[in-house]
């Protein structure tokens, strides 16, 4: 019984040193060869940071492109989905509410050409992409807003349109927005 016990406590030890320190440490490492040397790729304005890009942010204008909706607020310290199912009445209500919102910015659209990713939130509730039906049913109010042809609208979608070899293409939110602030000041 007594030698169970000692090895119990070396293969402890061992196990804490290796999941403890040297795993965490190598993790460190690796990230600091990443684009964002460990800390996220961050995206920059006029050398201030506005944002990173794996992370959704909120954008509520009518002059800007909107996200996917987030269960936590962006918040990426509370990252987690809803947890609600598809028949729960407040989530029914949620959705509900964002179709009406939806609709009511966009007039000629219909519930049925609105992509789910746009009234519902991701598992994470910090998706930073939108599909790129969700940014073309944006085009005609954002460009109205903004006192700009939609063609020209279109195309920046279209510039700024992650081409995807495996899963669906997206928009990152951020990435296009600041884009639509970089064409409106030349």
């Amino acid at each position: 019984m007594k030698a169970y016990i000692i090895q119990s406590i070396r293969l402890t030890l061992v196990l804490m040193v290796l999941l403890c320190v040297i795993y965490p440490l190598t993790i460190a490492l690796a990230g600091k060869f990443s684009k964002g040397k460990g800390n996220g790729e961050t995206i920059s304005k006029n050398g201030k940071v506005v944002g990173y890009a794996l992370l959704g942010q909120s954008f509520t204008k009518p002059e800007y492109f909107w996200g996917r909706p987030s269960a936590v607020g962006y918040n990426a310290a509370g990252s987690a989905g809803s947890n609600k199912g598809p028949s729960n009445p407040d989530y029914l209500k949620e959705v509900s509410n964002r179709i009406n919102t939806l609709l009511k910015y966009h007039p000629g659209l219909s519930r049925a050409d609105i992509p789910a990713d746009m009234v519902t939130s991701s598992g994470s509730g910090l998706d930073p992409e939108i599909s790129v039906q969700g940014a073309l049913i944006q085009v005609k109010r954002v460009a109205q807003y903004r006192h700009l042809h939609e063609k020209a609208v279109v195309q920046l979608v279209e510039q700024n349109t992650r081409k995807a070899t495996l899963g669906p293409e997206g928009v990152n939110v951020l990435k296009l927005n600041l884009a639509l602030d970089q064409l409106q000041e030349k």
